[in-house]
């Protein structure tokens, strides 16, 4: 009996996220090295910028980390003046993040990299490959 678990469809899927996700994220690891970054600083800088004046608990939130994970790459960003913090004008223990202006253009290199390849890639795929990958992807994101 073949194990659909482990089915060769399955397989291939799994084989296909992990280089599609090194493919995706080339460039932008290439630019974050120069720096002394990684993908931990990249998430961050994307999330914040998504996010201005998120708080850290919503940053927490969108990561889906723990603050002691957060706490170090956050602190780089902050001291390479990459992200700012201010605490809430309605509750001082709130610190509220977003990206400074060489942290918006940093954000917005690595970002427009990541989205170039991404439109080359759906217009390569064809006319439904957009709306079916993004479909895949948020099941997969909610499971």
């Amino acid at each position: 009996m073949i194990d659909p678990l482990n089915s060769k469809q399955n397989l291939e899927a799994i084989e296909l996220l992990y280089r599609g996700y090194r493919s995706f994220t080339a460039q932008a690891d290439r630019l974050l090295e120069k720096r002394g970054l990684n993908r931990a600083h990249h998430r961050i800088l994307y999330f914040v910028g998504r996010n201005r004046d998120g708080s850290v608990a919503d940053l927490l939130e969108a990561l889906a980390i723990s603050k002691q994970a957060l706490n170090t790459p956050l602190r780089q960003l902050l001291s390479m003046e990459l992200v700012e913090s201010k605490r809430a004008s309605h509750d001082a223990r709130i610190k509220m993040l977003r990206l400074t202006p060489s942290g918006k253009r940093l954000e917005a290199r690595l970002t427009d990299a990541q989205s170039e390849l991404l439109n080359t890639v759906f217009e390569e795929a064809g006319p439904n490959a957009e709306d079916s990958w993004h479909t895949v992807m948020r099941i997969l994101s909610d499971t």
